[in-house]
């Protein structure tokens, strides 16, 4: 790859808190940007800090922030020469990577051929085999047919995990726990896989019984750098998606450290890897020599989590994104790229845990402020903002840092207070009660832990005063103005004291 010298301006492919994200690093290297805004996103945040915006119209996704030729269109009429992807949306979508090539525009990313490598988990699986990289015990052959499948399944045995092979984020995976509901648990997760994806294909792997997600932060140059910048745990899920994440994860010691970071560095020599990446794997403690780590896939962009990583490492991620995307040879050492204190992350959810999960709805009245030292807000709303349902529920990541773990904890705690997003339910309660377990106090976690405590981390039932304490705000509040739906920063007041009340509405 040719050095491409400085970008003259950079097209944000993204919204919210990632656009806000990348725009930040694009102002301190003096990089002019570009912000999409679908119609329903004209007051964001992000189209405050971008040089100049551009419109997508209205519609449904594919037709706004997905639609690869609006994109294009906005970023060579306004004469941007890089496209930055973030994360979601088209950040790994191959064909978007390829066109933004064929057009003349740097994909500030990874070449098309790694991403489709990496975005297919059986092929990538095929790759890693041949690296030598450990894979969980499983199939991942081309013969997709149900009884060559259960043929497998036979032999693999059961717990096993039925995996679409083009997708991700838990969509079109089975847990398959007795043979004999493996067929109807293959039908399901074959047809999720088309819906979501267009594909059928799955792989099989045995289920480890209580894994740690444990993955590492990974960036390269055109120039054969290959650098890692160490490990982050991301066990604590719901729904297969992470909400609290940490470094260094508190699993473990400093020689399978480095033999996970080296793991992840020998996958990118193999596929001469450019940009940006996070290798994922699957760690069970209870293998022998202290635990064993299997690779399960590679996320070829940023992730979500990436800035407590850069809050542990003071390396601006995005802004070696930009370098490696111009040509650039990053003036790197490995020995130079360590690990300062602990970090850790939590993924502030417009949702509701104590009904399953689901989205919630609502106009943020009061978002909050803090002036507590080492902490990070990335959030790409403004008090006033509505949120709906068309977009991802995440609202806002919050990331503290200290010299210890416990620091980093009981620092979250008080920042989860000080940003309360008042006006909708969120999952910041939830968020405590995972932070106050005992066992992620020890470092006791694994991807269900929040089944596993399901019962420990539903909210406290409340004693008869407390009860009276509410009611009696609730009738203040029916007197006072500045609690009102419309007028007031506790919009969402009343609706909580309802839902603490059970749904009593006339006493």
């Amino acid at each position: 790859m040719k050095a491409v010298g400085p970008f003259r301006k950079i097209l944000v492919a993204n919204r919210s808190e990632i656009a806000v994200r990348i725009m930040n690093t694009c102002r301190l290297m003096d990089i002019p940007t570009v912000g999409l805004f679908a119609e329903d996103d004209r007051h964001s945040l992000h189209l405050d800090m971008a040089r100049e915006t551009y419109g997508l119209g209205g519609g449904e996704l594919h037709e706004t922030y997905l639609n690869v030729d609006k994109i294009l269109k906005a970023a060579e009429s306004l004469g941007a020469d890089a496209i930055h992807p973030g994360y979601g949306l088209l950040s790994e979508r191959a064909d978007f990577c390829r066109a933004c090539g064929e057009r003349g525009i740097v994909f500030i990313g990874p070449t098309p051929e790694a991403m489709a490598l990496m975005g297919d988990k059986r092929a990538s699986k095929e790759a890693m085999e041949k690296l030598g990289v450990p894979l969980i015990p499983g199939y991942h052959g081309r013969d997709n047919d149900p009884k060559q499948l259960l043929k497998e399944a036979k032999r693999l045995g059961t717990p096993l995990l039925i995996k679409a092979s083009a997708g991700g984020g838990g969509k079109g995976m089975r847990l398959v726990e007795d043979l004999s509901t493996f067929s109807e648990h293959l039908a399901s997760a074959m047809r999720e896989a088309q819906n979501a994806f267009g594909d059928d294909r799955v792989i099989l792997e045995k289920f480890i019984t209580n894994p740690r997600h444990i993955e590492v932060q990974v960036l390269s140059d055109a120039h054969g750098g290959h650098f890692h910048f160490w490990e982050r745990e991301c066990s604590i899920q719901r729904r297969h998606q992470k909400i609290i994440e940490e470094t260094p994860s508190p699993a473990l010691d400093q020689t399978l450290r480095e033999k996970i970071c080296e793991a992840a560095l020998t996958i990118c020599r193999g596929i001469d890897y450019l940009g940006a990446g996070t290798v994922e794997f699957i760690f069970d403690e209870a293998s022998g020599g202290g635990g064993q780590f299997y690779f399960l896939e590679m996320n070829t962009r940023l992730q979500v989590e990436h800035p407590i990583t850069e809050m542990v490492t003071g390396y601006d991620l995005v802004e070696g994104q930009i370098r490696a995307a111009r040509g650039e040879k990053l003036n790197l050492t490995q020995e130079e790229i360590t690990q300062r204190g602990y970090a850790l992350e939590v993924r502030l959810y417009a949702e509701d845990p104590d009904a399953g999960f689901l989205p919630t709805t609502g106009t943020v009245r009061s978002i909050g402020e803090s002036r507590l030292p080492g902490i990070r807000l990335e959030c790409g709303l403004k008090e006033g903002a509505s949120i709906g349902i068309q977009y991802d529920p995440m609202m806002a990541k919050l990331c503290t840092h200290a010299l210890s773990r416990e620091g980093s904890i009981e620092k979250m705690r008080h920042l989860l207070n000080d940003y309360p997003f008042l006006g909708l339910s969120t999952n910041r309660d939830y968020l405590q009660r995972i932070l106050a377990h005992p066992h992620f106090r020890e470092g006791k976690t694994f991807t269900h832990f929040v089944q596993t405590h399901k019962k420990d981390l539903s909210p406290p039932k409340l004693q008869n005063r407390e009860l009276a304490a509410i009611a009696a705000a609730y009738t203040l509040s029916e007197k006072e103005p500045s609690f009102s739906q419309e007028n007031g920063p506790q919009g969402g007041l009343r609706d909580s004291l309802f839902k603490t009340l059970g749904g009593f509405r006339n006493g």
